[in-house]
């Protein structure tokens, strides 16, 4: 592979596990299994390895996927909260044993787990009772969520121990059993609410809800795997684990020793099939070195421990027919196909429905309509169809072929070179890409307009009250008054938050404009350099290219928005609803220029500030954050925990490493 298309490939890659990083953590409606998701992760550490000069500390490689939101304050994990490696095969099970004797060089004892399928959490009991409780977040910070733990039954408040230390913190897993899940999803669908996908997706969602009442009434569960504190706890895990069920702590009865290979192989075996019969799902098994003492010698990267692993069991598969194939329009006019089943039984659901992503899987596939077809749950979460019994195909079955116009607005289908995926160009003139972007404007990441949902945005579009995003500025207070559903406070209250959004910034306001390809981490970058709209609408497509991390693709999307007649008139309407079209420099007031015309990379894990504290502070003092290690790069702000091929560039490259101590010694912070 050449460098400029693994650099293509390597920011592709980087901004689709953004999103589905963002779909699981934070919308807890994740869109493809946690088996296509390593291979989307494992694709990209081989690239970054194969390519360093590419490396970034902002990659997915280097960070735990984060679930804070803004409705929760957060805080720092007094302990980091990592993720796991995992694997899917019991030879690298073998082989992660083998790198443990090797590093620790004496026989290692190992824990076997359940690998429960949840929300993570973090409690810090104080005195015996509880101080605060923590989502997992980015591994560094989380959500503090305690109000809501407290109506958790399983989850001690307070804990009365002779031989318990003044501090200490438990881990676990928020869980939802099946048969709650059942009843909750039923009687959702009475009230005609969406219902949850699995109990994941549930136990996650009811974790951030703002009201604990609704908390307590979904009658969550936790089950414990993890003690930690500073001293006064035992120095093998699993005495620990014993530890904290003595102290009233749910842990599971299922932990087990094993002392080799063979042992944990068993242990898989054993709950792949017997896993059916538990109260709540479980995804895979995890593996522990049982003493602290190896687990520091064996230590940590970036985002996981050395000294554990996690195996995830295979998805479960059905066999069922292929009756059509329906195709949905997103907001950006992407086409996705999905597959309509005859009802099966599958993982704990009824399975209607899967998913087919691209004309690629149909061909790959070979799909006839007809055909049985075998689905499976990948990471028990969306359907997909994994296969063809052609044994059983009807003669002179009909090949699925992918449509070549939109079923909404009938216009011709275009799919560019080196994309996946077809889409409509008619997103002026789309129903459903027009919604898509008006509910895109509206969003909390982009104009953050309150009260407007997508029945609201659909009820006003259907009614002709809007036709784009723009026309929100022009809506009544009357209009929305008259609407069915809609009392004085409720129409007050949207009307004063379409009015407030004219102080968002400007980096939000590009964000929210839904140019194709531009995110929200593009749009902030392409706001450094180009500080109003009027100078990124003259830009050239050399211009744009010539920003970090801005390539061909991202740049003539961006040329075309602003060459379209429609898009112009959108936004002059919106300029004079007076929307914030240039940097008023309140993001970033400029204390001094001790860093100016310094490029500076961050990397590993802090104490001090957050990243994000640190990127801000470095542009405050007139330098330029930078997410990959060059021959431009002035220094590296470097944490603990600072990735081996980044020390590995910076040596060869000469550049300085200089801690965070020093960094805000010479910015006088």
């Amino acid at each position: 592979m050449k460098q400029s298309e693994a650099k293509k490939r390597i920011e592709q890659l980087r901004a689709e596990l953004e999103q589905h990083n963002r779909n699981y953590y934070i919308m807890n409606a994740p869109t493809i299994s946690d088996f296509e998701y390593d291979i989307l992760m494992n694709e990209l550490e081989t690239l970054e390895k194969k390519f360093p000069q590419f490396a970034s500390s902002d990659s997915p490689t280097n960070k735990v996927g984060a679930d804070t939101t803004t409705e929760f304050k957060q805080y720092e994990h007094k302990y980091p909260m990592l993720s796991l490696g995992n694997t899917y095969n019991e030879g690298e099970i073998i082989d992660f044993i083998d790198r443990v004797k090797k590093v620790v060089g004496e026989d290692v004892e190992f824990v076997c787990e359940l690998k429960f399928d949840g929300a993570s959490i973090s409690i810090t009991y104080t005195n015996g009772k509880i101080t605060r409780a923590l989502t997992r977040g980015d591994g560094v910070k989380g959500d503090d969520v305690t109000l809501n733990i407290k109506t958790i039954k399983t989850v001690p408040h307070s804990i009365s121990a002779p031989d318990m230390p003044e501090e200490f913190t438990v881990r676990g897993e928020v869980l939802m059993p099946r048969n709650v899940f059942n009843k909750l999803n039923e009687e959702r669908m009475q009230l005609s609410l969406p219902t949850f996908a699995n109990p994941r997706n549930a136990a996650a969602g009811t974790l951030k809800t703002l009201d604990p009442k609704v908390v307590a009434s979904r009658e969550l569960e936790c089950e414990f795997y993890y003690l930690l504190a500073d001293s006064g706890i035992k120095e093998t895990h699993f005495d620990n684990l014993l530890l904290a069920r003595k102290w009233g702590f749910n842990v599971p009865e299922s932990a087990r020793l094993c002392k080799n290979s063979a042992e944990i192989v068993d242990f898989i075996n054993y709950w792949d099939k017997e896993r059916k019969n538990l109260p709540y799902d479980i995804d895979g098994v995890v593996i522990k070195v049982n003493s602290q003492l190896q687990q520091r010698v064996l230590g940590y990267t970036a985002k996981s421990p050395r000294w554990a692993i996690a195996y995830k069991f295979k998805a479960e598969q059905a066999l069922t027919e292929l009756k059509s194939i329906s195709y949905q329009v997103g907001r950006t006019g992407n086409i996705t196909p999905v597959a309509n089943l005859e009802p099966v039984f599958l993982a704990g659901t009824t399975v209607k429905r899967a998913t087919l992503h691209n004309a690629d899987q149909i061909a790959l596939l070979d799909l006839h309509y007809n055909d049985m077809v075998y689905i499976e749950k990948g990471g028990e979460i969306i359907p997909k169809i994994v296969g063809v019994d052609i044994s059983k195909r009807k003669e002179n079955a009909k090949r699925v072929s992918f449509i070549t116009h939109c079923p909404e607005c009938g216009s011709e289908l275009i799919r560019n070179e080196g994309e996946a995926s077809h889409y409509c160009p008619n997103y002026l003139h789309c129903p459903p890409q027009l919604k898509g972007r008006i509910e895109h404007f509206i969003s909390r990441k982009a104009m953050n307009i309150d009260g407007l949902g997508e029945e609201t945005v659909n009820l006003l579009f259907n009614k002709g009250l809007i036709k784009n995003y723009s026309d929100l500025y022009d809506l009544t207070y009357n209009q929305i008054y008259e609407l069915e559903g809609f009392k004085e406070k409720s129409a007050s209250n949207i009307i004063n938050s379409i009015k407030n959004s004219a102080s968002v910034p400007y980096p939000r306001v590009l964000f929210a404009l839904g140019i194709r390809h531009v995110g929200e981490t593009v749009a902030k970058t392409i706001a450094e350099d180009f500080p109003s709209l009027d100078a990124l609408m003259n830009a050239s497509v050399e211009e744009l290219t010539n920003i970090d991390e801005i390539g061909p693709k991202i740049a003539e999307s961006i040329k075309n928005f602003f060459n379209d007649n429609d898009n112009i008139t959108i936004i002059e309407k919106l300029r004079k609803a007076g929307l914030q079209f240039s940097d008023s420099g309140e993001r970033n007031v400029t204390k001094s220029n001790i860093l100016e015309g310094k490029t500076i990379v961050i990397s590993g894990v802090f104490t001090r500030h957050s990243r994000e504290e640190y990127k801000d502070l470095i542009e405050k003092h007139s330098g330029k954050n930078s997410s990959s290690i060059s021959k431009n790069t002035s220094f590296i702000l470097a944490g603990d925990k600072m990735g081996p091929e980044k020390k590995k560039k910076a040596a060869q490259l000469g550049i300085e490493l200089m801690n965070e101590n020093d960094f805000l010694e010479l910015i006088k912070e």
